[in-house]
Order: structure tokens, then C-alpha cells, then sequence
């Protein structure tokens, strides 16, 4: 369906759902759905279509909403920006960040309820269990916050987060800025003060993801976004400042020196990340709105894969154009998982060019494994287009680049280790092809609305 474009980003999480229910993109479940693979199946099925609410799941007194951000196109929308201004829109945000504002525990709906002391997290919030192999309930959709114990600079990220107990989860954490920290506080004998933020706004959501240098607040990017500094507030039991309009923040401690059995777990590439001794946190209270939203993302659906392109989209043009300004768009593709495969639109200068933005994109993102450059003239979003130019403008003889053993994707099944062999295909021109060589066949009127008078059964 159509819909108008809003002039002003949304700013929270409920504001967005009401213009997702006003626009006829938000499916109602009755309630009580079950936690353990209904709610997921349900979600998954509305994939890209809907966001789905669920009230009172699994006899929660809260409800749980998925798939809020399921669509290139809502994501520009929550921006307030058309499709095409995104990237832009959201390197910008990157680029001048705008600093966050502290309010009051009594100005913070995320504090309207404070929990602490004897907590069971499974018994407060609805926590779903989503794939058939998964190890157990998890948490999917939280920013997980903590601060640089060396400079007092948060960082902001999205784990996946399994439910060990009562009042303890496991934690996989990558070798970003999250396990540093980590590393840090563990080699001073010290746990880390974590906090996680379930149900926020869009914008926030996505500048979770942007990828900053190690002292970046990404909850400043959300600020960006926003257009006016995110309003923030002070943890109950620790010095993390969470942001204000979340619906659920659970406060805890990265213990040091303590591992236990975590995953597997159904992850992006749409298999399951191993199971292993993952890092621990001890909750020590949750805190959040009256009638709290426990937003879920289901692994490996269009909310989660758009969730990581997007900001490595706007990361890799940004890396790109740098050296070849030839390069006039990207696109990370579904059918690469939105992180493997990536296509690179460009105005072609030079025949080696092609070859030199390939090796620019390897060194971008250790991620991406494929590269298809392509002319002007190709649909980069659309798979076939791109698979029409493979197939009339590239010889495997003298267009295919291959690297072998180079950094890859550790979820990749395909590599040993996390070493991948990287492909690039030039699927572009020769500029000195003789013109009509490439020229692409066209009806004259073929695109006019007003041929289809002349169809049975069309109105004129």
C-alpha cells in the first residue's frame, strides 16, 4: 500500500506502532498466544508485510510486539526521509552526532516501575523461545549499554542473550567494542555494569548498529536521527545511562571470571551459531513503563537482517566514494543475508576500475564475500536486474576476481574459522564496446499508463 510520508522522524516506539495500526501495516493476535515457537511462527509469517502485536502472551500481563521495522521502506519512513535519502540521512547522523540529555528518574517513563531484590525475569517479562534448536528462551531486540572502565564512554550494541536462570543470562559477545570493555573490567578482577533497553524508538534501534570508533556513544547517533539530543537517564542500581522512552531495562553485572553453556542459537545467515562458554550477567533490577511493549526480533527475518544492512550500507558508500567517487550506490542483498553479498552501482571511468572497487569493499567490511559491480543502468535492488547484468556483461575469464583465505564472517558455516574465499564479478560495460553492442531493447509508449484503454475490460 501507499502511504504518505511523515515530515518529522518518530521519536518513540509507541508513536511508530500507532502509525504503523494507522496505515494498515499492524496485525493483532488474540491473546495468549504461546511464547515457545508460536510467536515467532506467527511473526515470521507476517514477515515484510505487517508488524505483529501480541497482548498477553503465554499469560504475561504484558504484551509483545515484532517485526516494527520489517521494511526498507518503514525504516525511511520513521527517518522522515524518502528511501533514497537514507544512507545519506543516516551517514550524517554518524558523522554529527548530537550529545545526549539527562532527565530525572521521575521524568523517565522507562522508571514508572522499579523492580530489584528477589527477581525472575522469565515471570516479568514475556521472553519468547523462537527456533526449533534454539537452547531456550531468549532475548533478541535489547541494547545492551556499558561504558569504557578506562574513559567512561558507552557503547551500544545487540546481543543475543539466553536466559540461565532466575536472575542470570548468557551473553555471546563479538570481538567489538563490547568484549574490550569486558577484557578491561575482567583483567581488574571487576564486574562490568551493563544495562539492556528493550522497546525503543526505531531511530534509536537502528543507531545501535552504526559502526563507530571505540569511544562513539551510538545513543548520540540516535540523537542524530531524532533531530534533538535523546533524552537519558540513570540506571537504578548502576552509573549506565539507558534511554528514557524505553518500555523494559533490565540492570545487571558481566561477571568476571565466570563462563557457562550458551546457544545454539538461530542466527542472521539462517543457521544455527554453535553453542559455548559465554559470559555471564547477574541481574539486579528491572525497571520499566506501565503496560510495557517487550519488543522481539525474530533471527534471520527482514527486521533483523535490515537492521545490520542498513548501517553497513551507509558505512561501506561512505568507505567507497572516499577513493572512487565513480561509486553512486550499494546495496547489501537479501539473498546474501544482508551482510555476505554486496552490489555496487557505479558511473564506470576506467575498465580496471571495477577490480579496485572490489578490493575496496573486501577491506570496508571483513563480512562480504561477493562483490557485483554494475553500470547506471541497473535496478540494484532488484535481484533479477542485477542477475541480467551477470549474465550479458560479465566473461569469467576476464571479469572474476578471487581471494582466497581472507577474513570472513565467523557465522559463515561456509568458512574454516571465519577464513573466507572472496569473489568479485565485474558486470559492467567495456568503454569501448561499440555502443549499440549494449544497447537495451525498448518498445516506444511501452511504459505510457494510457495503452491500457486499449485492454478488455480497462476503463478509459
Amino acid at each position: 500500500m501507499t502511504t504518505a510520508r511523515p515530515n518529522a522522524p518518530f521519536t518513540t516506539l509507541r508513536s511508530w506502532i500507532d502509525r504503523l495500526e494507522e496505515t494498515g501495516r499492524l496485525a493483532r493476535t488474540k491473546p495468549d498466544v504461546p511464547l515457545e515457537f508460536t510467536l515467532a511462527a506467527i511473526a515470521k509469517r507476517c514477515d515484510g508485510e505487517k508488524a505483529t502485536l501480541f497482548p498477553a502472551p503465554g499469560g504475561h500481563d504484558l504484551s509483545i510486539v515484532s517485526g516494527i521495522v520489517s521494511s526498507r521502506s518503514w525504516i525511511a519512513e520513521a527517518m522522515g526521509v524518502d528511501e533514497d535519502e537514507m544512507l545519506d540521512r543516516f551517514r550524517d547522523a554518524v558523522l554529527n552526532p548530537v550529545p545526549w540529555t539527562e532527565v530525572s528518574p521521575s521524568s523517565a517513563p522507562a522508571q514508572e516501575i522499579v523492580l530489584k531484590g528477589d527477581i525472575d525475569v522469565s515471570k516479568v517479562l514475556p521472553i519468547p523461545t523462537h527456533n526449533e534448536h534454539d537452547s531456550g528462551a531468549y532475548i533478541t531486540a535489547g541494547l545492551v549499554i556499558a561504558a569504557n572502565p578506562k574513559t567512561g564512554f558507552q557503547n551500544v550494541s545487540i546481543n543475543r542473550i539466553q536466559i540461565n536462570g532466575p536472575d542470570r543470562l548468557g551473553i555471546l559477545i563479538l570481538p567489538r567494542d563490547l568484549h574490550r570493555f569486558y577484557d578491561a573490567a575482567e583483567e581488574a578482577g571487576e564486574a562490568l555494569s551493563v544495562s539492556i533497553a528493550i522497546g525503543v524508538d526505531p531511530l534509536t534501534l537502528l543507531a545501535s548498529q552504526a559502526i563507530l570508533p571505540i569511544d562513539r556513544d551510538e545513543l548520540e547517533v540516535a540523537g542524530a536521527l531524532q533531530g534533538a539530543p535523546l533524552r537519558v537517564v540513570k540506571c537504578q542500581t548502576n552509573d549506565v545511562r539507558v534511554p528514557a522512552e524505553a518500555e523494559i531495562v533490565i540492570e545487571g553485572r558481566l561477571l568476571p571470571e565466570i563462563r557457562e553453556e550458551e546457544g545454539p542459537f538461530g542466527e542472521f545467515p539462517q543457521y544455527y551459531g554453535p553453542a559455548g562458554k559465554r559470559q555471564v550477567i547477574e541481574i539486579d533490577a528491572i525497571t520499566h513503563r506501565n503496560g510495557a511493549l517487550y519488543h522481539t526480533i525474530v533471527p534471520a527475518a527482514m527486521e533483523h537482517l535490515l537492521l545490520g544492512a542498513i548501517p553497513r550500507e551507509a558505512s561501506l558508500i561512505a568507505h567507497l566514494q572516499r577513493t572512487f567517487p565513480s561509486v553512486r550506490d550499494v546495496h547489501l542483498s537479501r539473498g546474501g543475508v544482508c551482510r555476505y553479498h554486496l552490489v555496487v552501482k557505479i558511473a564506470k571511468r576506467w575498465d580496471g576500475e571495477p577490480k579496485n572497487i572490489m578490493m575496496g569493499a573486501f577491506a570496508g567490511h571483513a563480512d562480504i564475500k561477493q562483490v557485483t559491480v554494475v553500470d547506471e543502468d541497473v535496478d540494484i535492488l532488484d535481484p533479477v536486474s542485477v542477475e541480467w547484468a551477470v549474465a550479458t556483461r560479465f566473461q569469467a575469464a576476464t571479469d572474476l576476481m578471487v581471494v582466497s583465505g581472507a577474513q570472513g564472517s565467523r557465522l559463515d558455516p561456509s568458512a574454516a574459522d571465519g577464513r573466507a574465499d572472496k569473489m568479485g564479478l565485474d558486470a559492467t560495460k567495456p568503454l569501448e564496446a561499440d555502443p549499440f553492442t549494449f544497447t537495451v531493447v525498448h518498445v516506444p509508449g511501452e511504459d505510457d499508463a494510457s495503452l491500457d484503454a486499449w485492454l478488455e475490460g480497462t476503463q478509459a
